[in-house]
Parts: C-alpha cells; structure tokens; sequence
C-alpha cells in the first residue's frame, strides 16, 4: 500500500545514482553515501543521470518498498542544494510536484502537455 505522507522526512541522494540497484543496493547507499539508516522510517530519493528515472525507499512494517516513476517525457527537476547543509531540503510538497511534475511555470507545465498529447494523437 502507498504509504507516504506528509509526517515523513524525505531526503534526495546527492549526484546521480545508478538505476540498476535495486533495495538492498540502494540501502547500501543510504548507509554510505548518505550516512543514514533506512529502518528509521525516513523515505529516501534517487534519480539517476537521465532525471527521467526515480526511486523512493522506505521502511514499512514488516520489510522495504521501494516506489519507482520512469517519465516518458521531460526531466525531474531537482530542488536547490543548499550547501550550509549539504543536502536538498525536501518536504512532502516537494516530492509531490516533483513526481506529478509540477514546475514553478505552470505555462512550462502546459507547454509540456500539449506537447504529450500531440505526441498521441499523431
């Protein structure tokens, strides 16, 4: 079951990831790159070098989910890396607009649309 809401902390994994991990990898990379353990509830993020590609991971109840979105057109766009603390702030919203692809234009929002139902009725 989705179970991811807005009580969660979330955090991005800086740089690219290699999309061919899979849990037990990715955990991997939490533990070392991002000096955090899974199993405290928290929802990590990846995206690999195309931005067309993410993965949530995240502790429920009796094992790991991991959730991927694979774009068929346009790119995740990042959220600002803030370097005083070395990391990209996130929160629920931002995941959010982030997956549903949201950008702060929504005119570049709608300009992707129409483009993807052109793409269709073709």
């Amino acid at each position: 079951m989705f179970n991811l809401n807005d009580t969660m902390r979330y955090f991005l994994c800086p740089g690219r990831t290699d999309m061919r991990k899979g849990i037990s990898s990715l955990c991997g990379v939490v533990h070392e790159k991002m000096n955090s353990e899974v199993r405290n509830g928290d929802v990590f993020i990846f995206i690999g070098s195309s931005r067309r590609l993410m993965k949530l991971l995240h502790a429920e109840d009796g094992g790991m989910v991991m959730y991927v979105k694979r774009l068929e057109a346009g790119r995740f766009k990042l959220p600002e890396y803030d370097p005083e603390s070395d990391s990209y702030p996130m929160e629920w919203r931002d995941l959010v607009m982030m997956v549903e692809g949201i950008q702060e234009s929504p005119g570049q929002r709608l300009r992707r649309l129409r483009a993807e139902r052109k793409e269709y009725h073709v």
